[in-house]
């Protein structure tokens, strides 16, 4: 039986996080798993109090918000699983979910990494990701397959390599994750597993997906509220993601299209929903590009927590 390490990251949502636990406790078909649980750097530590209530379970504390990448990456860094299952704290699992993905990886040995079906939480039999689509790296948009229909099994016969795997929960090999690296950590947020996936599949391996598993989020099928941050970073990375990972002259003709369509379509949008702060947001987060090398650490927007 080969042993599964399981990380998720927790920033100011202890609550969230311990109903995971509880949903982890029930998985009761595979024996040989280490459950990671890393603090981002929330503004009150639960880590002392976590240590005392559950104490099979390693807890980390960093001190600061590392971001996504960060805290997987914090996470993966003491695992000491043969697959490492990275799951978002608002998940939720099924009994026999990791059993499946395991099976999965097994008999296939070019599988790198591997997602299982997701549904939103809140809204039972509502897909948010049963695959992705290829990437168009001339405007860097792709699709999440199925995302808002209800389940009548309309995709099951897609499992298999898929485009990307969902960072909501995803599972790489040991040798994947050594031989591609952890997540790139300047992303912060939005693109760092779509970029994670595309190392993986260079370094030799597939990405799948295996929709005989089942995983539940609960994440709001409502689009959040914009913030600055969020159209700081969807926009630096999405430029950063093809200008890493696109041909030169590619990564030219994307920025063409990015400069002469999506930026005067973001500024009307702003102009018309009078979200006129977001303007220099989005001028900084594309001369973040002129200042920085595409693995620049300065992530160039200030956090708080």
């Amino acid at each position: 039986m080969k042993k599964v390490s399981i990380v998720t990251v927790n920033f100011n949502q202890p609550k969230v996080t311990e109903d995971l636990l509880k949903s982890l406790a029930e998985v009761n078909n595979y024996p040989d798993l280490e459950i990671i649980v890393v603090d981002n750097g929330s503004k009150a530590n639960p880590v002392p109090e976590w240590k005392e209530r559950y104490p099979g379970i390693l807890f980390i504390r960093s001190d600061e918000n590392t971001g996504f990448a960060g805290g997987n990456n914090i996470g993966m860094a003491h695992a000491t699983g043969d697959y490492l299952f990275l799951i978002n704290n608002d998940t939720e699992v099924t009994a026999d979910l990791i059993g499946k993905l395991v099976d999965s990886m097994e008999a296939n040995p070019k599988i790198g990494m591997i997602s299982p079906k997701i549904h939103y939480f809140d809204q039972p039999g509502m897909l948010q990701y049963t695959g992705y689509t290829p990437m168009n790296y001339y405007t860097c948009r792709n699709a999440c397959i199925g995302q808002f229909e209800q389940d009548r099994g309309q995709y099951d016969f897609l499992t298999g390599p898929t485009g990307y795997a969902h960072g909501a929960a995803m599972m790489i090999s040991r040798e994947a994750w050594q031989k591609a690296g952890g997540m790139a950590e300047n992303y912060f947020l939005y693109y760092e597993e779509l970029d994670w996936c595309e190392r993986i599949k260079k370094a030799g391996y597939e990405i799948h997906v295996n929709l005989d598993a089942l995983i539940y989020h609960k994440e709001s099928v409502s689009v959040g509220k914009r913030t600055a941050l969020k159209e700081f970073f969807m926009n630096r990375n999405r430029i950063l993601f093809i200008r890493k990972n696109a041909p030169g002259f590619t990564f030219l003709l994307f920025w063409c299209y990015f400069m002469l369509a999506v930026v005067p379509r973001n500024i009307i949008q702003y102009i018309k929903n009078k979200e006129y702060h977001f303007i220099p947001v989005l001028l900084s987060a594309i001369t973040w590009h002129f200042k920085n090398k595409p693995d620049s650490k300065n992530l160039g927007f200030p956090l708080t927590r």
